[in-house]
């Protein structure tokens, strides 16, 4: 059986409990009846622990069939509806602050080995004041595009990474695991991914439809600047969607347009700009002017986000 708070023995019919070592290696229990918040830290630590391995071997099927009773058993009734419930307990920001750093570690581990003289401006480094110096060539991250979705579990989160030449974003890649669509662009097009890289398709922007485009915007940082930029075209309607997702259901042709008035980091644009643009898509200033990065501070200014419009 599967390890969450306890280890239980098969043998005994599942009545035989003792601690895991491994949990209590990272979250030690200073009392043997622990304070509640002792158990949402464990609690915490082990989710993602044990649904990797309930989504390895086919226990869950999907992350949202994961509450704390399949994940760990029985035994814990108050603590149910998911590993989401526990965020109130350490606070949100810490929460979000330690899904981002450790996995950007990762990405910027493998970025190391397969290119180790191209700079990386990673978004939880930068906010840690670690900002390497840039020139033609550079990559940028956001190991956990849409913060919010995430949180909100509606899926619409991303891995964003991206190769800068010149201002320009010749290679991107932007996964939402959650939604098992992976997006990849270069010099060669772009195309949409099995997540398991076994199968894949092209990908290109469209032609609006006559009764009029779908434009997509934020679904958690709409504006009345946006709004009022769509006016002046025919828009049929308008699907909201987090992260840079907006940027991959453009070049998918799924949707026409997508404005975006409000602030945004290079991190958050550049690999779903460049999948765009590997799509036959564009991505423009507010007034037309060329969308480059590299700028001061890695801050970009409003911008649209086109197919063939």
């Amino acid at each position: 059986m599967g390890k969450g708070f306890y280890d239980y023995d098969p043998s005994e019919g599942g009545s035989g409990k003792r601690i895991w070592p491994g949990l209590a290696e990272h979250y030690p229990l200073k009392a043997l009846q622990p304070s509640a918040h002792d158990l949402k830290q464990r609690i915490l630590y082990v989710q993602a622990v044990e649904g990797a391995r309930a989504m390895e071997e086919g226990v869950l099927l999907a992350p949202a069939d994961g509450d704390i009773g399949s994940i760990f058993g029985v035994g814990f009734p108050a603590y149910t509806g998911g590993p989401f419930c526990f965020i109130d307990g350490i606070g949100l920001p810490q929460f979000v602050a330690e899904a981002d750093r450790l996995a950007e570690a990762i990405i910027l581990e493998g970025l190391a080995r397969i290119a180790p003289r191209i700079p990386v401006i990673a978004e939880e480094a930068c906010c840690a004041g670690i900002v390497p110096a840039v020139d033609r060539c550079f990559f940028l991250v956001d190991p956990v595009d849409g913060t919010r979705e995430c949180v909100g579990r509606n899926g619409e989160f991303t891995v964003n990474i991206a190769e800068i030449q010149n201002g320009v974003p010749m290679r991107g890649v932007v996964f939402a695991p959650a939604k098992d669509r992976l997006f990849v662009g270069d010099e060669t097009g772009a195309f949409e991914l099995a997540p398991d890289l076994s199968s894949g398709r092209a990908i290109e922007v469209r032609e609006p439809a006559a009764d009029g485009m779908v434009a997509v915007g934020s679904r958690s940082h709409s504006d009345a600047q946006t709004m009022e930029y769509l006016k002046q075209f025919k828009v049929k309607a308008f699907a909201g969607a987090g992260s840079s997702l907006k940027f991959c259901l453009v070049a998918a042709g799924e949707a026409d347009i997508y404005p975006r008035h409000g602030r945004t980091m290079e991190w958050d644009t550049a690999a779903g700009h460049a999948v765009l643009r590997a799509a036959g898509g564009t991505v423009t200033r507010w007034d037309g002017a060329p969308f480059l990065y590299g700028k001061p501070g890695f801050e970009n200014p409003p911008f649209v986000a086109r197919g063939r419009v």
